[in-house]
C-alpha cells in the first residue's frame, strides 16, 4: 500500500541542554551497537535489516520536560525513543532489542551515564505508515513533534489521516468499554487469590491490571499502546498524556519505590522464579495504589469521550 507523504521531520535538538544532547548521543549510539551484534549473522531477508529512523518525541521533543528529582515526589520525564526499521520481524524485542534496553536500564541506574531514563518502541515503517493512514493519534502526535536523530535516507511518513469526530468517539468509547472492565476482572482475581493467601498469584494478577489499566488509558487517548508488559514504561507514556497520574505511586522513600519495581517484576518472577516473595501487606498497599490509579484512568477516560462526543455534537 502507497501512502501519501508528509514533509521530513526536525533534525534539531538545539532546545535541550548540551548534557541532554550529549545523553541522546550516546543513546543512539547503544541502539546501534546492540542492533548490530544481534543482526550480524543474519541470514536470508534479514540480512538487510536496517534502522531507518531514530525519533525522540514526547516532553523532551516538545521541550515541555520535567526534571524534578524522584526522591521529592515529582514527576520526572523520560527520554521517549520511536525506532523505526525495515522489516517487521525486526520489531521483536527478546531477539533484537532486550539488551540494548538493559543497557540503557543499568547506564541510568547503575553507572551513572545517563541522567534521565530512556523508553523506546520499536515499529516497521509499515506499521507506523499504517497507524498515520488510520488516525491513531500516538503517530500523529510523533509525526507532528518527533525529532529524528537519526533518519537513514530522509524516506518520509505518510501523511496523518485523523478520525471524524464520530469515528474517534466511536473507537475511544469501544477501547474503553472492554478494557476497564478487563482490568477490573484481573483485579478482582487480585482480590480473591489475596483472601485465599495465593500472595504470587494475586502478585501477577494485580501486574495485569494495572497493565490493563494503562493500556485501557492509552487506547482511548490515543488508539495506540504498544505490545509491552513493562508496566513502568507504560506508566511514563501515560503520566506524559495526563499529570493527574502523577501522584499514583508515591516515591517519597526507597521502600516505596522498591514496591512498584515488586509489582512491575510480578509479571514474569511471581509465575517462574522460585526467589520471588511478596509479603500481604506490600499487596495491601499496591492493591489500594492500582484502585486509585482506576479511579484516575476512569476519570481521564471519560473526560476524554465527552471531549469527542462534544465535538460531534458541534
Amino acid at each position: 500500500m502507497n501512502f501519501p507523504k508528509i514533509p521530513a521531520m526536525r533534525t534539531d535538538v538545539d532546545h535541550l541542554p548540551a548534557a541532554k544532547q550529549r545523553e541522546l548521543e550516546r543513546i543512539v549510539e547503544i541502539l546501534f551497537d546492540e542492533f548490530g551484534q544481534a543482526t550480524e549473522n543474519a541470514t536470508g531477508r534479514r540480512k538487510g535489516a536496517r534502522v531507518l529512523k531514530v525519533i525522540l518525541f514526547g516532553s523532551h521533543a516538545r521541550g515541555d520536560w520535567v526534571d524534578a528529582p524522584l526522591s521529592a515526589n515529582q514527576y520526572k520525564s523520560d527520554y521517549d525513543i520511536l525506532v523505526i526499521v525495515s522489516q517487521k520481524e525486526l520489531t521483536d524485542r527478546a531477539a533484537y532489542w532486550a539488551k540494548a534496553e538493559e543497557r540503557l536500564i543499568r547506564a541510568y541506574t547503575i553507572e551513572k551515564t545517563l541522567r534521565t531514563p530512556v523508553n523506546f518502541i520499536v515499529h516497521s515503517l509499515h506499521e507506523v505508515n499504517d497507524g498515520l493512514a488510520h488516525g491513531r493519534v500516538f503517530f500523529m502526535e510523533v509525526a507532528k513533534d518527533g525529532i529524528a536523530l537519526y533518519d537513514a535516507d530522509d524516506r518520509e511518513l505518510a501523511t496523518p489521516k485523523p478520525k471524524t469526530p464520530q469515528q474517534a468517539l466511536d473507537t475511544a468509547k469501544e477501547y474503553f468499554e472492554e478494557y476497564f472492565p478487563s482490568a477490573g476482572e484481573f483485579f478482582d482475581n487480585f482480590k480473591f487469590n489475596l483472601e485465599k493467601g495465593r500472595h504470587n498469584n494475586a502478585a501477577f494478577q494485580l501486574h495485569q491490571a494495572t497493565e490493563r489499566l494503562y493500556a485501557c488509558l492509552l487506547l482511548t487517548l490515543t488508539f495506540y499502546t504498544p505490545y509491552n508488559h513493562n508496566i513502568a514504561f507504560l506508566r511514563s507514556l501515560a503520566e506524559g498524556l495526563d499529570r493527574r497520574l502523577y501522584g499514583v505511586w508515591p516515591e517519597n522513600n526507597r521502600r516505596e519505590r522498591a514496591m512498584f519495581q515488586k509489582l512491575k517484576e510480578a509479571y514474569t518472577k511471581a509465575r517462574y522464579s522460585k526467589h520471588y516473595r511478596i509479603s500481604e501487606e506490600e499487596l495491601a498497599w499496591l492493591g489500594e495504589r492500582v484502585e486509585e490509579l482506576g479511579r484516575i484512568v476512569h476519570q481521564i477516560c471519560s473526560d476524554r469521550i465527552a471531549t469527542f462526543a462534544k465535538a460531534v455534537r458541534e
